[in-house]
């Protein structure tokens, strides 16, 4: 079985994992981690990062440093992982929802505005897949209107927007550290900003809100979210190849691209966009409408070819768990329902080969033909 993420550590990964065990330094305390966060920081040009438990802790973070109100509304694509979403309903705020771009997959900037109302105080940015959100107009948005932006950078490592870092644009930023990331901490994540104010409260959130004095004494509820010294050790050696990574992932999607640029039945992510170069954090596609069979049907022959593959994000309006808290009762949200339904990534992790490609993508062209042919 090809997977389809294996991360690559054969850089000073055990050095460094060895250097905390020698030290005893493995929990948050150690100095890996703040060497981390600021080279992190460095890396998307912002003055604080704060290191955090996983991805989905960073996101929780960032919206509780926010201070938003209950009732508040927060606008975000409905196709997105959940954890984006969860954030805001924890919080006692409203999400409220976008569909996507048909071409990139990220959310569409031009209904933003008819989604505004009184109540909107923020907008949740995610970069998806490969290419960044245009931020252009949402950033003139959010002036106009005198909105937050977060933005969720989880899947950007290394990528830019008109030559920006994407992890610079929000008032709060995050990232998340998982093993099919281009820099993995096994799991992890970081919140990132310039405000001094909002990266001291993200701080004490994830310390529990302990206070520097009082320090058992709680002024109000945080979390424990905090990264240890072995996850930071891992990204410290990981964001050391960062630029190496990138050009990596991009060199397997454009091998990806010319393979399977004859094949009959799939739409594959662009290359580039007038505002960046796809990075290709996986590389996905979508069964075009005239393919009879779905993306599901499509993954169960390459799992019999020993080929791995994940579905795409199931949106937000459709999820169980939020229609049940009568969350976006009747929304329909045509392209994230199509990409979810016809939407798969095939093996996309740093550590895969050239061979390995050459396999994947005769697999993919032996089951488009069998299934289209049948």
């Amino acid at each position: 079985m090809i997977p389809v993420n294996e991360p690559l550590l054969n850089g000073n990964e055990k050095k460094y994992l060895n250097e905390c065990i020698d030290t005893g330094w493995i929990s948050s305390e150690g100095p890996f981690v703040q060497s981390f966060e600021q080279q992190m920081a460095a890396a998307v040009g912002r003055r604080h990062g704060i290191a955090v438990c996983n991805g989905t802790a960073a996101l929780e973070t960032a919206v509780a440093a926010l201070e938003l109100k209950p009732g508040d509304e927060v606008i975000l694509p409905t196709f997105t992982i959940i954890s984006c979403a969860a954030a805001v309903v924890r919080q006692g705020c409203v999400p409220v929802l976008l569909d996507s771009d048909p071409e990139t997959w990220n959310m569409d900037v031009d209904q933003i505005e008819a989604k505004l109302t009184s109540r909107t105080k923020a907008i949740m940015v995610v970069h998806i897949y490969g290419l960044p959100v245009d931020m252009d107009p949402v950033i003139a948005l959010a002036k106009k209107y005198d909105l937050k932006i977060i933005e969720d950078a989880a899947e950007m490592h290394g990528q830019t927007y008109k030559g920006q870092p994407c992890g610079s644009f929000g008032d709060i930023s995050t990232f998340s550290f998982y093993p099919n990331k281009h820099i993995t901490t096994g799991e992890g994540g970081m919140v990132l900003t310039d405000d001094d104010q909002l990266a001291e409260r993200c701080r004490s959130l994830r310390n529990l809100c302990f206070q520097p004095h009082k320090r058992f004494v709680h002024e109000e509820l945080g979390y424990n979210f905090r990264m240890t010294n072995l996850q930071a050790a891992l990204g410290i050696a990981q964001i050391e190849r960062l630029a190496e990574f990138v050009e990596r992932k991009r060199s397997m999607g454009l091998r990806y691209t010319e393979m399977l640029a004859g094949v009959e039945g799939l739409e594959m992510m662009p290359v580039h966009t007038e505002y960046a170069k796809n990075i290709y954090w996986v590389f996905g596609m979508v069964l075009k409408d005239e393919v009879s069979f779905n993306a599901e049907e499509a993954m169960r022959r390459l799992g019999e070819k020993g080929i791995g593959t994940r579905p795409f994000f199931w949106p937000m309006h459709e999820q169980p768990v939020f229609q049940k808290m009568g969350l976006f009762k009747e929304e329909c949200y045509p392209v994230a329902e199509r990409l979810a339904r016809r939407g798969f990534y095939i093996p996309s992790g740093m550590a895969l080969s050239d061979g390995q490609i050459g396999e994947v993508a005769k697999a993919v062209t032996e089951v488009m033909k069998d299934l289209i042919s049948n």
